[in-house]
């Protein structure tokens, strides 16, 4: 793990009154006191011109949305998000794991099992990226299981 990374653990009620806390201070930090503040500026620019309406605290926190969502819009630097799905282990690593679950069950039959299952599963794809019929490759796989 890396160093300076804290992981935040909820356990229990304490916990998820902690969540609670911590939810609530982040609601009012960024959405409720921005909010409260457009709406009391708002209020006070209105109060000099006779036309312009009083707005209350949903109305100041909408503007406040309106604000932010215009300054990430239209600021120079872009704001990029990247989503992207982790990738897989590679067969490089794949590899290196079962050669390890190997050493490690020896006298396991379920884990024996297990590795057998994975090395037909791996035979089958590299017979099938070298385009042999599957009707083949049955044939190869069954000749192998009854010969052991």
């Amino acid at each position: 793990m890396r160093k300076g990374f804290n992981v935040i653990q909820i356990k229990g009620f304490r916990g998820i009154l902690y969540l609670a806390f911590i939810g609530c201070c982040l609601a009012a930090g960024f959405v409720w006191f921005p909010g409260w503040l457009c709406m009391k500026l708002w209020n006070l620019v209105s109060s000099y011109f006779s036309q312009m309406p009083m707005i209350g605290i949903f109305q100041g926190i909408l503007l406040w949305g309106i604000i932010a969502a215009s300054y990430f819009t239209f600021r120079k630097e872009k704001l990029v998000v990247c989503m992207k799905a982790s990738e897989g282990l590679s067969e490089e690593e794949l590899k290196a794991v079962f050669a390890d679950v190997k050493k490690l069950s020896q006298n396991d039959t379920f884990l024996k099992s297990m590795l057998k299952a994975h090395d037909a599963e791996l035979r089958i794809r590299n017979l099938s990226e070298a385009n042999i019929p599957k009707s083949d490759i049955k044939k190869d796989e069954s000749a192998k299981i009854e010969s052991k």
